[in-house]
């Protein structure tokens, strides 16, 4: 029979044909299309004819379509709905993909070429758009080790194999840890619960009765309104020892083994460590940049959750405990503060927040800003949650967007868009992408409403912003289509759409009761939003605790116990005893699943010092819709993906960029 990867995809917009698709199929495709690539490859290497951009450059960016295609097919699945089968592919994925990458980088005659062209950029005559294509794909090679010979050169392609070998396992033992743990929840520690959180328990538990999950979903608002305290600590200990309880989910090995490496693999390309090659190509530059931002951050922020600390250990000792707060305490007192303060809290909030009236403003936002139209298709897809549909503008075809909202087992945890089409205009072809969001909400029970908390609607419009990023590309070439930017300017269009979550006007229309129909009463959005800020000490705390760990881990010798280093570092800034990391080394994904946020994780607040700034361009013409900035967001942010220097592009959409002040007043922590 036909392997549907392999045959012409007669799917609504070319989707993937999920419905055809079985895991048997994965890998005579992957094999096909990585061979497909390299006959192309080789090709260009063996052209008699001299280098020309057409040949060299435009033909290495389109030999890979196959690659791109069968597997963005596959890791949207593989992350999103994992099985065991899937599991193992991608652990044989993981080499294969190595491989090749190490063949073409370390292919003599290819790089010839490119390094021909990029001697002689100056005569050819090329458009910006070609001659930034040039430069990157140069940079790309070099930066992965195209210049290294012999036995350099074997060693780079080992680390590169190990290192992605390395991150799929630390992802496998993660997802495992979440899934193997439940706590059931007796019915007396179920009545004190909101309503919502009960129904997301049963619903979580299924036959089996109410438990709570390691799901974020389901464990933060547990720690939040629960009130026993032993229970607490037990859901807290349980989330935060992912990766580190011990047997072959173990992860403390292989992070410190993905240090080594890095590190060697910077030393091997000229550099002192791996955070002074990884930053040479970010907006930020070089470490020290990075340690000023996180230290101007730190220091308001820890003061602000050291004075709330005292709050909440008075509160502690006020409801009969001894000894000082816990970390599995924190959340709890704050949410008690919130309610006398604001007098508001998630129960009351949450039946305003549906999640399909909060998708909806999502999707009206982004019409009144950019135009864009949305219908829901049908269409072949990986699972009966996600919802698939068509992204128009003044009836032109824009995109695919498929939202997975829902919180399941075989889903790892968190939030995240990717594609399995880029937008590009290669060889004369207008190919539109294909956009995922993945979240992890809790499900309602069969015919109840999904109900999200404040920060799950801000994660639904964050990842939307990721997601007109994608859609709103405008770009010849895929590898500067979309979010194909510095890590440090990736989360501006994303933290920037969160703001209009807080717009009234939105809120009023969108935020109707689940039983009612009513919209918010007034009163009760003026709490909401007066409370947006409430608790930052804590959450910049643990951010910013998350990304100087980070940073130090890849700034100088890697170290030989990170477990270790971690708690030297957090001594060192005077960790609050109260707060973890949010992400301790052993599930910290970001940084050791894959290198994207290696060196990397402060890059959300270094966007965080333009998404205020940014969105002040909107309050300054006194319409948070106003037409001309929005023009002048897409034209220059969101559709020209990486065609220029990120610092260049938000110069000319607002300016200037903007200071550290920005993300501390935008937080509430400025003096």
């Amino acid at each position: 029979m036909t392997n549907p990867l392999l045959a012409p995809w007669d799917t609504p917009f070319g989707l993937p044909p999920y419905d055809r698709i079985e895991d048997d199929h994965w890998m005579p495709a992957a094999e096909a299309v990585i061979a497909e690539a390299r006959v192309a490859v080789e090709a260009i290497a063996a052209n008699p004819e001299p280098p020309s951009f057409d040949n060299t450059i435009a033909a290495l960016e389109m030999s890979d379509e196959g690659i791109g295609r069968v597997f963005g097919a596959f890791y949207a699945v593989a992350s999103a709905d994992s099985t065991p089968a899937r599991q193992s592919l991608q652990r044989d994925f993981a080499p294969m993909l190595s491989a090749y990458t190490s063949w073409v980088i370390g292919n003599r005659a290819l790089f010839e070429r490119i390094d021909t062209l990029w001697q002689s950029r100056e005569t050819l005559d090329l458009d910006p758009e070609a001659a930034r294509v040039l430069m990157l794909t140069h940079r790309r090679f070099v930066r992965a080790g195209a210049r290294l010979e012999g036995a350099q050169a074997e060693r780079m392609a080992e680390i590169r194999a190990r290192l992605s070998v390395l991150g799929t396992q630390f992802s496998q033992n993660l997802l495992a840890d979440e899934a193997g743990w439940t706590m059931p929840l007796s019915p007396e520690a179920l009545a004190p619960l909101p309503a919502g959180l009960r129904s997301a328990a049963k619903s979580a538990g299924g036959e089996n009765g109410p438990v709570i999950t390691l799901s974020r979903s389901l464990v933060v608002p547990f720690l939040q309104y629960s009130p026993d305290r032993a229970l607490r600590k037990k859901a807290f200990e349980a989330w935060t020892a992912r990766g580190m309880n011990g047997g072959e989910t173990d992860n403390r090995a292989i992070a410190a083994e993905t240090l080594r490496l890095r590190e060697e693999r910077a030393k091997l390309l000229g550099h002192d460590d791996y955070a002074a090659w990884k930053l040479e190509t970010e907006m930020a530059g070089d470490p020290q940049s990075v340690r000023e931002l996180l230290h101007a951050v730190w220091d308001p922020a820890r003061a602000a959750a050291e004075a709330d600390a005292e709050i909440y250990e008075e509160m502690l000792r006020a409801d009969g405990h001894e000894g000082p707060l816990e970390p599995w305490d924190w959340r709890y007192y704050a949410e008690a503060r919130r309610r006398a303060e604001h007098e508001i809290d998630d129960g009351t909030l949450k039946p305003y927040l549906q999640l399909d009236r909060m998708i909806e403003a999502a999707f009206s936002v982004a019409h009144r800003l950019f135009g864009i139209e949305v219908r829901e298709i049908e269409a072949p897809l990986y699972h009966p949650d996600a919802r698939a549909f068509e992204i128009t503008r003044a009836g032109k075809h824009l995109a695919v967007f498929i939202g997975d909202w829902f919180a399941r087992p075989s889903k790892r945890s968190g939030a995240w868009c990717t594609t399995m089409r880029q937008q590009h205009r290669m060889g004369g072809q207008e190919v539109r992408p294909l956009v995922l969001n993945v979240c992890n909400f809790a499900k309602p029970d069969a015919g109840e409403p999904a109900l999200l908390s404040f920060d799950d609607a801000r994660t639904l419009f964050h990842e939307f912003g990721h997601a007109l990023h994608q859609m709103l590309s405008d770009v010849t070439w895929e590898s500067i289509s979309g979010t194909s930017v510095a890590r440090d300017f990736v989360e501006l269009p994303s933290q920037l759409f969160e703001h209009w979550l807080e717009v009234p006007q939105v809120l009023r229309e969108f935020a109707t009761h689940a039983e009612t129909g009513a919209p918010m009463p007034e009163a009760l959005m003026e709490k909401m939003l007066a409370a947006a800020n409430f608790d930052q000490g804590f959450a910049t705390v643990e951010q910013t605790a998350s990304a100087i760990v980070d940073l130090e881990f890849h700034c100088g010798p890697a170290p030989a116990d990170p477990m270790q280093r971690q708690a030297e570092l957090l001594e060192e800034i005077r960790m609050p005893r109260a707060i973890a990391m949010r992400h301790a080394t052993p599930h910290f994904a970001h940084v050791f699943s894959g290198d994207g946020y290696a060196a990397g994780y402060y890059s959300y607040l270094w966007s965080e010092m333009m998404d205020a700034d940014a969105f002040e361009a909107f309050r300054e013409t006194g319409d948070p819709f106003d037409p001309d900035t929005a023009r002048r967001l897409e034209a220059h942010v969101l559709s020209r993906g990486g065609s220029e220097e990120a610092g260049v592009l938000y110069e000319r959409f607002r300016g200037a960029t903007p200071s550290v002040e920005a993300l501390l007043k935008g937080r509430g922590l400025a003096a």
